[in-house]
């Protein structure tokens, strides 16, 4: 897929994200004050939050479709993976916010939400996971850390609303019931939502911290490249290859063995072809070949 229809496709979905999510927070954020629901409102702070994760990600979608430059010759791929911390670091703070709403709320005296809010919760459920399956389909097409981490967020969205419904029902119905104690179900279910957020927030972190350090991708993952590389005429060896994800695309350095008294131009001829084959994947941005000498007597190149 071309970068620029990639970002099209991309910045699209940062756009659904961005609107959707801020429609959501204005309404339940409306329903929850009118209903009377603290887990209502803390599941709006978390759709909010979410509108501010997917202005991150198109920031970084944008910064990572810039071309290598002096500065940054393997190019800006990894502006992604920022992005995902930032959503994650979002997530985290929205989730402390969250629990610690939910927690003072035990020791103030509460009043049963109204059946709206209840209605609110399950739309919202509805539409989230809509998103969530939109955004994760998208950023496992275009191998975009920053996409796939916003979808999660929308995810999280889905179980915090789920959390908020069954939260309002349960403090309804101790109000039906006169059991006054079931009225705390409501900002239970906000306490509850806030674990779930501070998980997610931690494993998108994780992710987007290993990918950002220079991670190289396993053998069975480059296996791949090597099969590409030994069918190319002249190559001997394969020395070393190193598959270094930059968001994403891949940055490969290869090291290749060739006949020792070949002339210096038939050398580079041979590296240029191993280039220009990676560089036919699809992931492959870039791809920076060193050639050694051959040993035939050991098998083993010439250091």
């Amino acid at each position: 897929m071309e970068q620029e229809e990639r970002y099209k496709e991309a910045k699209k979905g940062a756009y659904i994200g961005i609107y959707g999510n801020l429609l959501l927070a204005i309404v339940k954020m409306i329903i929850g004050y009118i209903g009377n629901s603290k887990a209502l409102m803390a599941d709006a702070v978390h759709s909010a939050s979410d509108v501010v994760g997917s202005l991150a990600v198109l920031f970084g979608l944008r910064a990572a479709k810039m071309p290598p430059d002096e500065d940054h010759p393997y190019g800006h791929g990894k502006a992604e993976s920022i992005a995902a911390i930032i959503v994650a670091v979002l997530l985290f703070i929205v989730g402390i916010e969250i629990g610690k709403s939910s927690i003072e709320s035990f020791f103030k005296p509460v009043e049963s939400p109204e059946v709206i809010a209840l209605l609110a919760a399950f739309i919202s459920i509805f539409l989230k996971e809509w998103m969530f399956r939109y955004k994760f389909a998208l950023g496992k097409k275009l191998n975009s850390d920053a996409i796939i981490a916003n979808a999660y967020e929308h995810r999280s969205d889905v179980y915090s609303s789920a959390a908020a419904m069954i939260g309002i029902g349960v403090a309804i119905i101790g109000e039906k019931i006169d059991m006054p104690v079931l009225l705390y179900a409501d900002p239970a279910a906000g306490f509850i939502v806030s674990i779930m957020i501070l998980k997610m927030a931690w494993d998108i972190g994780a992710e987007s911290i290993h990918t950002t350090m220079d991670h190289v991708l396993h053998e069975e993952d480059v296996q791949q490249y090597k099969d590409i590389v030994r069918t190319i005429e002249g190559v001997k060896e394969i020395n070393t290859l190193y598959a270094r994800e930059h968001g994403y695309y891949v940055i490969i350095d290869i090291k290749v063995s060739v006949d020792p008294y070949i002339t210096v131009e038939e050398g580079h001829r041979i590296g240029k072809n191993v280039k220009a084959k990676l560089m036919e994947q699809k992931d492959v941005e870039n791809v920076f070949v060193h050639i050694n000498p051959y040993n035939d007597k050991n098998n083993t190149f010439i250091h």
